[in-house]
């Protein structure tokens, strides 16, 4: 019983130490960040990741000098981050939505909804994507569509 408890202990702290800031900003946390805001802005899955804290953190330990990194590269950085991001989602929409127009109707995904998205990017097109940059979740989300819906950059 008490070994299962040391175990848990152990774990508790191990998992404590992941999730400490400072320690991932300053054990090659640059990088970290850069992978997360580049997730976070063009892999489907990122949408969970803490991308806006870890941007606010990185910058706060950069002007406490927590980190080896300056803020030109630090921005310079998460600016090509976040540009590259948006160009690996848009790649992936472009690729994987006529997949999604010949996909039956379910319970989650309907056809009609990329019918809209696709309308919706028609008419707003590139400021829905500007501003889709400030909301989290559409962050994620908002590269993908436009590459599945085919947006025409050279229309914005």
């Amino acid at each position: 019983m008490k070994r299962k408890k040391e175990i848990m202990q152990d774990l508790l702290l191990s998992f404590q130490q992941l999730l400490n800031p400072e320690e991932l900003l300053s054990s090659g946390g640059f990088y970290l960040v850069l992978l997360i805001v580049f997730a976070e802005t063009g892999l489907f899955f990122g949408f969970f990741l803490p991308g806006d804290y870890l941007l606010f953190l990185a910058g706060l330990f950069c002007a406490l000098n927590k980190i080896e990194v300056d803020i030109v590269t630090l921005c310079a950085g998460l600016i090509a981050a976040g540009v590259l991001g948006n160009f690996a989602g848009y790649w992936f929409g472009y690729r994987a939505g006529p997949m999604l127009f010949k996909r039956k109707d379910s319970l989650i995904f309907k056809r009609k909804y990329v019918i809209m998205a696709e309308e919706f990017y028609h008419k707003y097109g590139g400021t829905a994507l500007i501003i889709g940059r400030f909301v989290p979740i559409v962050r994620t989300f908002a590269p993908i569509f436009a590459g599945v819906v085919k947006l025409d950059f050279k229309s914005l």
